[in-house]
């Protein structure tokens, strides 16, 4: 199956973004105030001596429009210069109009008064007609990338007007303003991609119709985390989800204050979040940002969100800090790679998204919504550390033909024809791999399957309105024959996790299944039902749901079960690594060449010896030999696979 990587490009060429979201740290957002032009030369100079070609900049929009009928002409002179300045240095920019909220506060100008920012028609046309002012102005300019109707509009706008229809008539009017106004440029929402069916959280955002107006998504990404793995997979796995849309994604915002990381972690951070998002999708990243403000203490956003000073990849002095480091390395990796004309391998797995994670269906509940979120980016980690990183395929879009690998990990729901294709797609030949789970709240509880019996070839033993617990703290499976290539014997290891709706397990009597692995307890854990040529492959237990709500579990025995699983349905890995702390994924460049990334998630040295089940050699970027590779602690490596055909 393919997966998604579309990309920006301009005559018939594409183009690759990576850069920072900028303001001076003379002034940060009144920086158009104290405007200090050769200041502004020499940290746009540091941006390009490390490897930089863009910046994301803004209109802070009480300054620029301080009437509606208005724009500050002195500020748009200085913006000219900016442009200029940026053109000077070999860099492009990318203004952003509605600004809005910024960094933990939102400014007004002050002739908004109470309007609505979505519903108000004239708060609308204003911001329109301001869209269009800057446009017309700088849209010759060859500096300008791009444009952003916003910065993280859900944040700033009323979240109790912001219906479905009241942010979609917003975004076509203002982006149709830009279009109007002459714009050449790719435009997108500056909206940090937070529509509902990436986060499963309805704010009125609709991804499906930004990609109607839009020319690329451009998730914003700071994510909280309880597990290092899927800390350094949070940004990816949001491209990932943006990625299933068939637009470009650019990874608009993502980074770290140095107040909540020490700098060797916060380079591991980069380095994780730049490589792991290029192989789930992205095709350019702006970090946040480019310097320190420790000179603006007693200016808001600073005076109140005091972290909020040290995001930059620069201090206060403009001094490089650690981490720009990483983005200098990642810079030459895209240029060894020639990144421009690489796409990435298609996949024989697929990880089937519920569509109640992104769909509205009556009578359910957030909650939904919210684990399925939660299980399916555990289970696409899972995947990668086994070697096989699948494609998404949204049931909401219809599910997807040419797997040879279905996960449809922990889900309690699925549209009921989706069962029955399911089948179908393991009477072709495929294998479908089904975890249980009963949900995770008590209001109908249980797992809404069309025909479960008659899939999984069992009887189940449930009791109306009850569940069953999970007994023990560690869940044991014990393979009671070989299995893609796990021993007879063979046991695997689960911590239990979850409330008394999630922490449960599925009692079954098999008929024409055959029992794969057992529990502690001798009871049917994992059970296997020949269908045509393929089969369908039944976890009794929620491994998915209950490793999602476990703090650093990561690498877990899930992955080694899709590693068996890939193999029992002949999943084609040209690479892997029998170590699930390091995940394998590989860009195909159209000349031919296969470049394989290893990325180590081990707090410590690893050396590794790749397999390649279908022959060939590995070969550093320089054309070296390789057998085995050195990977410091998260550490990244890109070598070439070559073979004889």
């Amino acid at each position: 199956m393919p997966r998604g990587s579309a990309r920006l490009g301009t005559d018939c060429r594409p183009v690759t973004w990576l850069g920072v979201n900028y303001w001076s740290r003379a002034g940060g957002p009144l920086m158009w105030r104290c405007y200090d032009g050769e200041l502004i030369s020499t940290e746009l100079r540091t941006l390009r001596e490390h490897g930089l070609n863009v910046t994301r900049s803004f209109y802070y929009w009480p300054d620029f429009m301080p009437a509606p009928d208005r724009v500050d002409e002195e500020l748009c002179d200085r913006f000219a210069d900016f442009l200029d300045r940026h053109q000077a240095e070999g860099l492009t920019t990318i203004p952003t109009f509605i600004v809005g909220h910024m960094s933990g506060e939102n400014w007004d100008p002050a002739w908004r008064g109470d309007r609505d920012l979505y519903n108000d028609v004239w708060m609308v046309a204003r911001q329109a007609w301001f869209a269009k002012e800057m446009v017309r102005r700088f849209k010759d300019h060859p500096a300008v990338a791009g444009w952003l109707v916003s910065n993280e509009m859900p944040i700033y706008g009323d979240a109790r007007t912001a219906t479905a229809e009241a942010v979609s008539s917003w975004a076509e009017t203002v982006v149709n303003a830009v279009r109007a106004a002459g714009a050449t440029q790719p435009v997108s929402l500056g909206d940090g991609a937070w529509g509902l069916e990436n986060t499963g959280h309805d704010n009125g955002f609709r991804i499906r119709h930004s990609v109607e107006i839009c020319d690329f998504l451009g998730p914003h990404v700071y994510r909280m985390e309880d597990d290092p793995v899927r800390q350094h997979h949070a940004a990816a796995w949001v491209c990932e989800l943006n990625s299933t849309f068939g637009a470009p994604v650019v990874l608009e915002e993502f980074g770290v204050t140095s107040d909540f990381v020490s700098d060797a972690n916060a380079c591991h951070y980069y380095r994780q979040s730049l490589h792991n998002s290029l192989l789930a999708g992205a095709t350019g990243w702006i970090a946040w940002n480019n310097t320190d403000y420790d000179d603006l203490a007693d200016q808001p956003p600073y005076l109140h969100h005091a972290f909020e000073m040290h995001f930059g990849l620069t201090d206060r002095t403009g001094a490089p800090k650690p981490q720009f480091a990483e983005l200098r390395a990642f810079s030459k990796i895209l240029e060894q790679v020639d990144f421009g004309r690489c796409h990435r391998a298609p996949s024989d797995t697929a990880l089937v998204v519920t569509s109640y994670f992104d769909t509205l269906y009556p009578f359910t509940r957030a909650e939904d919504r919210s684990s399925a979120q939660t299980t399916l980016r555990q289970a696409w980690v899972a995947a990668r550390l086994a070697d096989a990183p699948p494609a998404l395929t949204r049931e909401s879009d219809g599910l997807a033909d040419g797997a040879r690998l279905y996960l449809v990990p922990s889900v309690k729901q699925l549209l009921s024809p989706t069962w029955y294709a399911l089948e179908r797609r393991a009477r072709d030949g495929a294998t479908v791999y089904v975890s249980y789970s009963a949900g995770s709240h008590d209001e109908q509880r249980g797992p809404w399957y069309a025909h479960l019996n008659h899939l999984f070839g069992v009887r189940h033993q449930l009791e109306y309105g009850l569940v069953n617990p999970i007994e023990d703290d560690e869940i044991v499976f014990t393979l009671t024959r070989p299995f893609g290539g796990l021993a007879e014997g063979a046991r695997l290891s689960f911590r239990a996790a979850g409330d008394a709706s999630g922490r449960v397990f599925l009692p079954v009597v098999p008929l024409d299944a055959e029992v794969l692995a057992t529990d502690a307890h001798g009871r049917p854990a994992l059970l296997l039902r020949q269908v045509g040529s393929g089969s369908v492959v039944f976890s009794t237990y929620p491994l998915e749901q209950m490793a999602a709500g476990t703090p650093r579990v990561n690498p877990e025995a899930t992955s080694t079960l899709y590693q068996a699983l890939a193999s029992h349905a002949g999943v084609r890995r040209p690479v892997t690594v029998d170590d699930a702390r390091v995940s394998v994924d590989r860009l195909l460049h159209e000349d031919g060449r296969s470049f394989v990334w290893l990325v180590s998630q081990s707090g410590e040295e690893l050396t590794v010896k790749p397999a390649l089940p279908f022959g060939g050699g590995l070969f550093d970027l320089d054309g070296t030999a390789l057998s085995e590779l050195t990977l410091p602690r998260y550490g990244v490596r890109v070598v070439e696979w070559r073979t004889s055909d």
